[in-house]
């Protein structure tokens, strides 16, 4: 799902082999924190093109939003990185890691006809950040999954800009509703509403293309064991 941070950990043995799969991937893989979605996504386009249906979705969803569980309620180990600051990071999880969740997926049908058509849709999300929340800097496990943002409803700050901050690599990102991004989640990053109003935006999980053979495969196993313990877990 889209929950590929690495901030908070159960244990000094997870640390290790977080950073461990990191630096093995980084070896081998070197990209940009911004990637060509034409290149390493091409079914973003579709993504985009329905934004205005997915943010009806949504904005139908947001209308009930204490049902949206908070992130660290499905993902306790994280609750450093979703609730330091207490203000709510909401997170209605439609697919995670290959298993569809589907009581959330009857909730956002055509966010599920276009995750269900594309095989590298891993796991799509709708993530609500609250008015002046802030998600401090992390950083995810490994390259092998790449991460798609596609604003759906983005407030304006006091300058008129987009008001929801991405701070990526040290660079800030403002994307405006209706645009999307395709990035690295491995390289550090954080966060921030800069606004009175919930920000609603899509988060996807992307199988890396070109990835060599062993990679692949590695990715493949991490990736199913993450949907076991999805499975074991019962996120909704």
């Amino acid at each position: 799902m889209p929950a590929n941070a690495a901030r908070a950990s159960t244990s000094p043995v997870y640390d290790h082999a977080v950073t461990a799969l990191r630096a093995h991937y980084d070896r081998r893989i070197a990209t940009p924190p911004v990637l060509d979605p034409a290149v390493h996504f091409p079914g973003s386009v579709r993504f985009t093109a329905a934004a205005a249906v997915l943010a009806d979705e949504a904005l139908q969803i947001a209308q009930e939003l204490g049902s949206v569980p908070r992130f660290h309620e499905l993902m306790p180990q994280q609750a450093s990185i979703s609730y330091e600051d207490k203000r709510d990071w909401r997170m209605l999880v439609v697919k995670a890691y290959g298993v569809t969740v589907q009581a959330n997926a009857r909730r956002c049908p055509a966010l599920m006809r276009l995750v269900a058509a594309d095989a590298d849709v891993l796991s799509a999300a709708v993530s609500f950040l609250a008015p002046w929340k802030k998600v401090p800097e992390h950083r995810g496990p490994f390259r092998g999954v790449l991460r798609y943002t596609l604003g759906l409803s983005v407030p304006r700050d006091e300058e008129g800009r987009p008001g929801a901050v991405l701070t990526l690599a040290g660079t800030e990102h403002r994307l405006a509703t209706g645009q999307g991004l395709l990035w690295d989640d491995t390289y550090p990053h954080a966060v921030r509403n800069d606004t009175a109003q919930v920000r609603v935006a899509l988060l996807l999980d992307i199988r890396r293309r070109g990835m060599p053979r062993d990679l692949k495969l590695l990715s493949s196993l991490l990736i199913g064991g993450a949907a076991l313990a999805v499975l074991l877990r019962r996120i909704g």
